[in-house]
């Protein structure tokens, strides 16, 4: 499994998928934050986008995800809510300063990539003093959600990694070499080129053919096992590991990372009260946020033919999807994955021709 949408991307765009030999395949993760963020975040910006004292930002991708009622942000706002797309995060602490008689919200969503850049926004936040901007986060951890997908109730498909280089490049490879102490599975830090990813799924398979599971880095031009010492330590000054909610996947041990004191003060969960138990946030099974299909929004829902939530957990290929090509479009999604840029329904649609070649189990068109 290739746990990045970028690398799944790069994948299917170069064709890498096509040339490989029988016996070798290619399973891709939920490498997409914007897709695994959960139901129950989106619920919450969405009510928080209604209120008229609101601006709710964030970046585009996130504006066409569907809540648990199939709404949007995108919908929200074509209604009259305040919503509105940024390009840089600093923009929202611009914004707060231009409207401090409204209150500005930013949904922060991404992986350990974009969350020194919400710390750091963080920082700024308060002490700069800026009352009017919270911060609503849905920052997942990739190596928690790597061990999530090893720890089914049935024995996993999985053989092995190719973990994302641009996530170790910032917090190192310590969490990875755990995994593999833990799962015996051998791991192997890839970058995005068509050689990068070769070169890394050939260590991998030595790995495999010789019976070994050791972690490896195959892009050692970028990654160190240190990572970035001073991400890092923003990171750890901003943020504390907490168990969170992944669309598709379920609630995961140390998934994600929350505001922890005083940057907590920031939180818009904690800013508006009520909200978190509205938006089915604080504990539970999070409805929606199973491993089971979706159910309410965006098509996902039981009797739709939008399988996502397998998408997501690499148990099929986007083509596989009654839906994909035909209900299913970029201009017209039905699950997250194809909203999402990095998606790998959006992927395939993208690179591919649009044709269901993979429903009968043949991996070439």
């Amino acid at each position: 499994m290739e746990v990045c949408g970028g690398q799944t991307h790069a994948i299917l765009r170069t064709g890498l998928h096509q040339l490989l030999p029988p016996g070798l395949r290619l399973i891709h993760g939920p490498g997409c934050p914007v897709c695994v963020t959960a139901l129950a975040t989106l619920d919450a910006a969405l009510a928080l986008a209604r209120r008229p004292e609101v601006i709710l930002c964030s970046f585009g991708d996130m504006l066409r995800v569907p809540a648990s009622d199939g709404a949007t942000l995108l919908a929200a706002r074509s209604e009259g809510a305040d919503v509105r797309v940024l390009t840089t995060l600093i923009q929202a602490l611009e914004l707060a300063r231009a409207a401090p008689q409204r209150q500005v919200v930013l949904l922060a969503v991404g992986f350990e990539t974009t969350a020194p850049a919400t710390a750091l926004l963080a920082r700024q936040a308060l002490s700069q003093a800026v009352p009017n901007l919270s911060l609503l986060t849905a920052h997942g951890r990739v190596a928690a959600a790597m061990d999530a997908l090893l720890q089914g109730e049935t024995p996993s498909p999985l053989q092995g990694f190719l973990a994302a280089g641009h996530v170790c490049a910032v917090v190192g490879t310590g969490d990875l070499a755990a995994l593999v102490q833990r799962h015996r599975r051998p791991v192997v830090v890839a970058g995005f080129a068509a050689t990068d990813l070769l070169r890394a799924l050939l260590a991998c398979v030595r790995q495999l053919e010789a019976g070994q599971a050791r972690l490896a880095n195959a892009f050692g031009r970028v990654v160190r096992p240190e990572g970035n010492p001073a991400a890092r330590e923003l990171l750890a000054e901003v943020f504390e590991v907490v168990d969170q909610p992944w669309r598709g996947l379920g609630w995961i041990p140390a998934g994600g990372l929350a505001l922890r004191a005083p940057y907590d003060q920031l939180d818009a969960l904690r800013r508006f009260p009520g909200l978190a138990l509205q938006a089915g946030h604080g504990g539970g099974a999070c409805g929606p946020c199973t491993s089971e299909p979706l159910p309410a929004g965006g098509g996902e829902a039981q009797g739709s033919p939008c399988i996502a939530a397998a998408v997501l957990r690499g148990l099929a290929l986007p083509p596989q999807c009654p839906a994909f090509g035909r209900l299913c479009r970029p201009e017209h999604p039905l699950g997250a994955p194809m909203v999402a840029e990095e998606g790998a329904c959006a992927a395939y649609h993208r690179h591919g021709d649009g044709r269901p070649w993979a429903r009968g189990g043949d991996r070439r068109p």
